[in-house]
């Protein structure tokens, strides 16, 4: 995740002191202080347990066009048990993980998700759910509240039709910011996640408007993964050049919050090169507090410390990934072993490559001037385009120049991505 909020505008979040190695409040004597309890801080990135996203089913009440676990309104067989379920969250708050991400599917289709909640709550484990929101009535509202979630985030793919469309189900906007506001009128931490694509791209001021309507206080915008029902989608995804305008728009829109008073975190995800680039572009008003990012984000190391780092999954039956896209490889699973025990057994190739993949990366993002800071950004894009995770991630949208020079072109070329 790159903090748009944090690095763009220089104010504190919740999140600081996992991403970046601080606490809140305690960087550069910046006044600006967000609500809630944070994190702990790190020794660094590279040595921070992991996040964990577990998708506790499969099933989905949506048909979604870019779905990574191919989810349809069906019951799929062999997923982990209640008890497995409880199980696996006592060896997760063991094993120290900073959060645990409720994910499906549409969790909220589980029949005991908020006794899992409460059981990881009673162990102590930070929580969030990730959901489509369309289930979100008035009482499951007020139980996602009682269950003491963190954070809620709520997918949409874009502003009425085109976000049904994006869902395959008319009426789903709309039962979606239902959710939304069910959750703000329950004093529940409410976002939006949303993935970059050319369907909804061009609509981003519209997005950020309903964003300030509605009162939201988080937006994650992901740039598009080729996996599950996803893979089939690489003519929807962005260009370079239609990616940095979208960084333009997210960039210019979250100062423009700042700049008003509004407290709205926002976030991109799943495309490192977002942080050079954000720097790039700081460079050029406020070179002083550039550097300051850059140091926050080589603190950090971009995708150098997430997937098979900082990042895990589990998936519905119990198998163990190294990011919710990359289904296709699997270090094992919890009915056989503890997930603490398969994250920090290096002997699968795979498992040992992403916790020191520097050294492996080759071409442009081997000899990139921001490696430090990007990390190499998403090896399961590089394996699903070229076949093999240590390509070049073909989402990144710096020129060969700008890798190389460490400055933005005046004007870049529209190369497609």
């Amino acid at each position: 995740m790159i903090d748009i909020t944090k690095l763009f505008c220089d104010r504190d979040t919740t999140g600081d002191p996992l991403r970046y190695g601080h606490r809140r409040g305690a960087d550069h004597g910046s006044p600006h202080r967000t609500e809630g309890k944070g994190h702990e801080v790190p020794r660094s990135a590279a040595e921070r347990r992991p996040v964990v996203a577990w998708n506790t089913t499969r099933r989905c009440n949506l048909a979604c066009v870019h779905c990574y676990t191919d989810s349809y309104n069906k019951r799929y067989p062999g997923e982990l048990t209640t008890e497995e379920g409880k199980a696996l969250i006592d060896d997760l708050a063991a094993f120290g993980v900073p959060a645990l991400l409720l994910s499906g599917g549409e969790p909220l289709v589980r029949k005991d998700l908020f006794e899992l909640a409460a059981h990881a709550r009673a162990r102590g484990l930070r929580i969030t759910l990730s959901t489509n929101g369309t289930l979100i009535n008035e009482a499951n509202a007020q139980r996602i509240r009682e269950a003491g979630f963190s954070y809620v985030g709520i997918s949409l793919d874009g502003l009425g039709e085109t976000n049904d469309r994006f869902r395959g189900m008319e009426g789903a906007f709309d039962l979606a910011l239902r959710g939304v506001r069910n959750c703000t009128a329950v004093d529940q931490k409410v976002g939006l996640r949303l993935t970059l694509t050319r369907r909804n791209y061009q609509d981003l001021h519209g997005v950020f408007d309903f964003i300030e309507a509605e009162g939201i206080q988080r937006a994650c915008f992901y740039h598009l993964v080729y996996a599950g029902r996803g893979s089939e989608m690489a003519h929807d995804d962005l260009s370079h050049a239609e990616s940095r305008r979208a960084m333009d728009i997210i960039l210019q829109r979250t100062l423009d919050f700042h700049e008003r008073g509004l407290h709205k975190d926002i976030l991109t995800v799943d495309n490192h090169v977002d942080g050079p680039y954000l720097y790039l572009k700081l460079r050029q008003t406020d070179p002083e507090r550039a550097e300051r990012v850059r140091g926050l984000l080589e603190w950090n190391g971009g995708g150098a410390n997430s997937s098979g780092v900082g990042f895990g999954n589990i998936d519905p039956v119990g198998n163990v990934h190294p990011d919710q896209f990359w289904q296709g490889h699997t270090f094992g699973n919890v009915r056989d072993r503890k997930f603490s025990e398969i994250w920090t057994d290096t002997s699968d190739p795979l498992m040992a490559g992403l916790k020191n993949r520097l050294p492996l990366l080759k071409g442009k993002c081997r000899d990139c001037k921001f490696l430090s800071m990007c990390g190499g950004s998403f090896r399961v894009r590089a394996l699903s385009v070229t076949g093999d995770p240590w390509a070049p991630d073909p989402a990144c949208y710096l020129s060969e120049r700008e890798a190389t020079t460490g400055s933005l072109d005046a004007e870049p070329a529209a190369t497609a991505a």
